[in-house]
């Protein structure tokens, strides 16, 4: 069977050995590769020999547009065209099987543990004795918990030699589940910081052609984000008008600059609601739909906007937080946030907030826009701190982890653990984060 493994080098690699010459062989497995996978995989293919398993390249929750060519690395998508809920289950796991065999890699990095691909990979590894890494982003609180959900989570990580994480939260939540803390490493969660970086300068250098040429007011918050329950838009749009509203109390005062508008990125089921409030409290000139963006869009949006909100009332990560840090902009992030506790130094990078709190946020917004609140050197420092978290950190961590799980004893699984993957593979997998 002929998977046509796209073979592609690594331009400006450190390292000069040709794909087929380095070691260990690594599978990565994603559910659709966005930009950011591409960028981490890349990292990761200049010190492994790295084969990109994509599971479907539509995703009706991300509207991204295909991103060609893989540099560094192979690339397999295992159903082009065809969302994988439509998929049945001997469908999946043959076509793993089927991957994973013609790639017969010494190491398997799954995407955590409830989607069917990731089962399927499970079972090839016990099946092939091969090491497998549970790469995870889930924390102890995003989600409601329950018993038996935590129990059948605890025998499907048990079954990995090493994990993969964002964040401190998520390296804690993986080591409850048992897997020992010296087998988690992090960089997990990370983007290609130097895109951003110089994009936003370029943007910068440039910027009053760019506002026209995007339509984007002098001063604006920023939030980017599906319009869907968990991003708390109508409550930050409930925030800003609060934001306003203060402003016009303060007339006269030091912080009776003009107010900054609003601008949301992204579309999804609640963008009638959204609209519905905006109008309802009369902000239609002041918050500015923009609706979704393809990544090369975005650094115009992080470079010119002033300071960057993030409200979800719960986020296993944040990976927008990383770009606008890595674009130079604070941030106000959801205590919610998985990335908070890592990225967000209060007062030095920006502020976290309760999300469920309007007023806090209200208060964070006016504190920003008002002097003496320094938006250039938190900007700076808020780009120092993303850094530690670019892409390199996702190669270095996947290196780590891959020598200690072909380092460890392979999985030993009994004939319950093979009964759970079946079940869940029938029944799509979905134990919760």
């Amino acid at each position: 069977m002929n998977l046509e493994l796209n073979n592609a080098h690594y331009r400006g690699a450190a390292d000069p050995r040709t794909l087929a010459e380095k070691e260990p062989r690594v599978a990565v497995l994603f559910y659709r590769f966005g930009p950011y996978h591409h960028a981490r995989l890349r990292a990761a293919g200049a010190r492994m020999r790295v084969t990109g398993v994509e599971f479907s390249n539509v995703d009706p929750m991300y509207k991204w547009d295909l991103v060609e060519g893989a540099e560094g690395f192979k690339q397999v998508t295992l159903f082009s065209g065809v969302p994988l809920e439509n998929v049945a289950a001997n469908q999946i796991l043959r076509r793993v099987t089927e991957t994973l065999d013609e790639v017969s890699p010494q190491v398997v990095a799954v995407p955590g543990w409830s989607d069917r691909c990731s089962l399927a990979a499970l079972w090839w590894c016990l099946k092939h004795r091969v090491p497998a890494i549970v790469m995870s982003e889930t924390t102890a609180w995003d989600f409601g918990r329950t018993w038996y959900k935590e129990a059948m989570k605890r025998r499907l990580v048990k079954m990995c030699g090493a994990g993969l994480v964002g964040g401190q939260s998520h390296l804690d939540y993986l080591e409850q589940l048992g897997l020992d803390r010296s087998k988690i490493f992090l960089g997990y969660d990370s983007v290609d910081n130097e895109y951003f970086a110089a994009k936003a300068a370029e943007i910068k250098s440039q910027s009053a052609t760019a506002r026209g040429q995007y339509h984007l007011p002098e001063n604006y918050f920023l939030a980017s984000a599906r319009f869907v329950k968990k991003k708390n838009l109508l409550r930050l749009v409930e925030a800003y008008a609060g934001y306003r509203e203060r402003k016009k109390q303060l007339a006269g005062t030091m912080a009776s600059a003009a107010a900054w508008d609003l601008v949301l990125l992204g579309d999804g089921p609640l963008q009638s609601s959204i609209r519905n409030q905006i109008q309802k409290l009369r902000l239609n000139d002041h918050v500015l739909l923009h609706g979704f963006r393809q990544y090369g869009e975005l650094p115009a949006y992080y470079a010119l906007a002033k300071v960057f909100i993030h409200a979800s009332t719960t986020e296993q990560w944040g990976l927008v937080v990383n770009e606008a840090m890595a674009s130079g902009l604070p941030v106000l992030v959801s205590n919610r946030c998985g990335c908070a506790l890592d990225l967000v130094q209060p007062g030095v990078t920006g502020f976290s907030f309760d999300p469920l709190n309007v007023e806090q946020l209200t208060e964070l917004m006016l504190r920003c826009s008002t002097p003496p609140t320094n938006l250039a050197m938190m900007g700076k420092a808020a780009a120092d701190r993303v850094a530690k978290w670019g892409v390199e950190r996702f190669a270095d961590g996947l290196n780590r982890a891959a020598a200690v799980a072909m380092q460890s004893p392979a999985a030993q699984a009994s004939i319950w653990d093979w009964l759970q993957i079946s079940l869940l593979l029938q029944f799509k997998g979905r134990i919760s984060v």
